[in-house]
């Protein structure tokens, strides 16, 4: 410690005890030897004499004569030290965290920034190649699988890996409804809902090594609502992610199904087999175009076409979602009688297209190959 930097507190880790932190006149050291050795403990602090230190669920406190206080929200990784030294891969395990929403906005120069919204997991990768595959799959108390990241994910689950420490955040949430290029809902929501409050499992692989550790979701100390409550949250946030996720894909293959069907027209002749196969075509693709549009509103190209367009039964539905997780609460009988008004409304153009896939689809495909049409024609000179 510089001998300038006089002490002006001086605090034991309730968990280690060799562990001693101390705060100066410029600024915070710690010591993992009970106070033969010490280290600067500075991090993005700024040089302000320190003149108080708590620690509190994990948390180092630090009072500054900056009139702020400076908090470093987990010290899981600062315990595992001497397991990263001994380890070329190591799994810290994740502090409890409590089930509640929030985010953290990104650093400032001029502002703190927040705890992160969820689960800070920090590991540890000693060698890393560029060929090494790693994940993180946060999974229940079952052994359900209820998301995975991976640093070989093209989507939105995509894990970033260094070699060192690394740490992520998972905001708790299960997988998304599913959606479509280019789709535009108003005032809806596809997101997942919330784990609920329990023990989980998180397992991170590295290649061909795994590393397990279990970790705790809290319930909000703040909210009023049973778990009960929670769990009705969940179940109808599931149920109608399902519906609308259903729909979304069913809205996928029918696009596909119309672009393939446009794309043989112009290959049929005109004989009398050519005409009645050409006459089911556009019947199929009238229904097509028909469960499309009462499903979604195909007419949004932009964010404020709702406005001009009425929403549709996906969008309706995805409303109910945005509506019902607001709040840690229950959904209301209300909620629950437009979900299941709305899901009906929604199976039958599901058994439409169950219909047209599993009865029409097959006669065009037979007519087709009574046709004997070449699949590459060339035109002569």
């Amino acid at each position: 410690i510089d001998e300038e930097h006089f002490t002006r507190v001086i605090r034991v880790d309730p968990q280690d005890q060799n562990i001693l932190y101390c705060g100066t006149e410029s600024g915070i050291y710690i010591s993992f030897d009970q106070g033969m050795h010490w280290k600067p403990f500075q991090l993005n602090l700024p040089l302000v004499p320190v003149t108080d230190i708590t620690l509190k669920d994990g948390h180092l406190i630090i009072a500054t004569q900056g009139r702020s206080i400076w908090i470093l929200d987990d010290l899981n990784p600062i315990y595992a030290l001497n397991d990263m030294k001994a380890s070329d891969i190591l799994l810290i395990k994740p502090k409890d965290v409590y089930r509640m929403s929030g985010s953290q906005v990104k650093p400032s120069l001029t502002a703190g920034s927040n705890h992160p919204g969820g689960l800070m997991t920090y590991f540890y990768i000693d060698s890393l190649q560029d060929s090494s595959s790693v994940s993180l799959t946060y999974l229940t108390a079952n052994g359900d699988t209820i998301k995975t990241f991976s640093n070989k994910s093209t989507e939105k689950d995509q894990l970033e890996v260094k070699q060192g420490s690394n740490l992520f955040v998972w905001n708790l949430l299960y997988p998304d409804a599913a959606k479509f290029d280019g789709m535009i809902l108003w005032w809806s929501s596809l997101t997942g809902p919330m784990a609920l409050p329990g023990q989980y499992t998180v397992v991170l692989s590295v290649d061909e090594v795994t590393k397990k550790e279990t970790f705790e979701i809290m319930a909000d100390p703040r909210s009023e609502s049973l778990p009960r409550d929670l769990k009705a949250q969940f179940d109808f946030i599931n149920e109608v992610n399902g519906t609308v996720g259903s729909a979304h894909e069913v809205i996928v293959d029918m696009r596909k199904l119309r672009s393939k069907l446009e794309e043989i027209l112009p290959a049929i002749p005109e004989n009398n087999p050519g005409q009645v196969l050409k006459a089911l075509i556009d019947t199929t693709l009238a229904k097509v175009h028909n469960i499309e549009n009462t499903l979604y509103q195909t007419q949004n190209e932009s964010a404020q076409d709702p406005l001009n367009f009425p929403i549709k039964l996906t969008n309706k539905l995805a409303h109910l979602n945005a509506l019902t997780r607001t709040g840690d609460y229950a959904p209301t009988t209300q909620a629950i009688a437009v979900k299941d008004q709305l899901s009906e409304a929604i199976d039958i153009q599901l058994e439409a297209w169950e219909d047209i896939k599993e009865n029409i689809v097959p006669i065009i495909n037979d007519k087709y190959r009574q046709l004997s049409l070449d699949l590459i024609e060339i035109n002569k000179p």
